[in-house]
């Protein structure tokens, strides 16, 4: 591990979006990498997680990418306001509000889990535009088709009835119980790595927004027509890079991606790797990551 949540922090801003503060990390302005002129990589994270998520990632790739990565509203560093209702389709205005603010006109997006599917939305509306802005999108396991998002138990918990209880009383033990079930055998998370996941849920009293945010698959269900669309319409090449083993969205996503949407320009699967590929496999990812990125723009 490079850096601990906090020095993750320290390293980033808030910036002032759509009415809220969001935690937000840009490779341009930290120390030995501040030329904004490379190549960008727009990089989404998944549930319950935020931006650290590609700490073990973000210094394979600094050397010759810009990188930004942002925590959405109600994750990570940024505001967690409660109760709040929380959107698919406000996380990507919040995105496209970044984009703006920054001044970006082309890049690529990385994805995981929930960013995959502000992915989707955001994509629905690169396809709707004249000239697109992304260069391409590469999406890491996700639950891009709801019929096959296997949701662990805890999940449907959360999501149901019992969701403020759990919340309230779920301990770092639950979490390091899914998290173990949801890496691959070889590649299981450390305790350094359960206390950080642990440390950002719980900022800011975040730990409450957990039943809230869990939304997302019930709109996935709702706007699946809109989202599976999106990926059979983009003008803009897309990669799967997917860890096999995960037992949520691991092998099975990706045959019911080539069923519904057919082939992508890249599928890079990871044997023995689960749902969190640029944790447990940082190495293989930058690889495999490299290898779409020429495909992309050959």
């Amino acid at each position: 591990m490079n850096h601990s949540p906090r020095q993750w922090k320290s390293m980033g801003k808030s910036l002032r979006l759509n009415g809220h503060s969001l935690f937000v990390l840009d490779s341009a302005d930290v120390g030995k990498h501040p030329t904004p002129d490379k190549p960008c990589i727009l990089l989404l994270h998944g549930y319950p997680t935020s931006s650290w998520d590609w700490e073990r990632l973000w210094p394979l790739l600094t050397e010759d990418f810009r990188l930004i990565a942002l925590d959405f509203l109600g994750f990570g560093f940024s505001d967690k306001p409660y109760p709040y209702h929380y959107r698919i389709q406000e996380q990507a205005d919040i995105v496209e509000a970044l984009v703006q603010q920054l001044g970006l006109t082309q890049f690529h997006v990385l994805s995981h889990d929930y960013g995959d599917t502000v992915a989707q939305e955001l994509l629905a509306r690169q396809n709707e535009r004249e000239h697109p802005q992304w260069l391409s999108v590469c999406l890491l396991n996700g639950g891009l088709f709801p019929e096959t998002h296997r949701a662990r138990l805890i999940q449907k918990w959360l999501a149901g009835p019992l969701g403020p209880f759990l919340t309230r009383h779920m301990g770092k033990q639950s979490i390091h119980n899914t998290m173990k079930r949801i890496f691959g055998p070889e590649t299981q998370p450390d305790a350094e790595l359960i206390e950080g996941y642990w440390e950002l849920i719980n900022f800011n009293n975040g730990r409450r927004t957990l039943h809230k945010l869990i939304d997302y698959m019930k709109q996935r269900r709702q706007h699946r027509a809109r989202w599976v669309q999106a990926l059979a319409d983009s003008r803009i090449p897309i990669g799967l890079i997917n860890g096999a083993v995960d037992p949520i969205s691991g092998a099975h996503m990706v045959a019911r991606y080539k069923e519904v949407v057919g082939p992508p320009l890249m599928i890079l699967s990871l044997a023995n790797i689960g749902h969190y590929p640029q944790w447990e496999a940082p190495d293989q990812v930058n690889q495999a990551y490299r290898q779409f990125l020429q495909a992309a723009l050959d």
